[in-house]
Parts: structure tokens; C-alpha cells; sequence
């Protein structure tokens, strides 16, 4: 398995988007996401330019039904 590269809320986002995801509504620093017939919604901090946390990462990517490699070629 790779290991998941060191990206910010706002890199993320956009490759979530690409994969079908869109912004629903924001709370505070936290951007929900949702995307039609998936059940479960991704919440992404967005923290300037701070990186999320490895953990965290992988958390968001397994709730958008991803894998680690899917989500690296969304981010390029």
C-alpha cells in the first residue's frame, strides 16, 4: 500500500470533487461533502495551508469509498 502524500484541505477538496464529490455547506473550517446515491458525506477540514494528518487522510478517503491510489491520481 502507498503511503498518502502530505496535502492541504483545499488540495483535497479539489480531488474529491474530481471524483464526484461536491460542496454541500460549510461550518466553520469544516467543508461537507456529498455526492449523489453515496451514504456517506466527507467532512474536510480546511485549515489555511496546513496538511491533514495522515490518519485523518486515510479516514476521508475510506468514507468516499476510495482507495489510496484512486486518490492519488486524483490529486495530478
Amino acid at each position: 500500500m502507498p503511503s498518502l502524500p502530505s496535502v492541504t484541505g483545499t488540495q483535497a477538496i479539489r480531488a474529491f470533487s474530481k471524483a464526484g464529490f461536491s460542496v454541500a455547506r460549510i461550518k466553520g473550517s469544516h467543508h461537507i461533502m456529498s455526492k449523489p446515491g453515496h451514504p456517506h458525506v466527507v467532512s474536510v477540514p480546511v485549515h489555511g495551508n496546513a496538511p491533514l494528518k495522515s490518519g485523518t487522510l486515510r479516514s476521508l478517503v475510506r468514507d468516499a469509498g476510495l482507495t489510496v491510489e484512486g486518490f492519488i491520481a486524483l490529486l495530478s
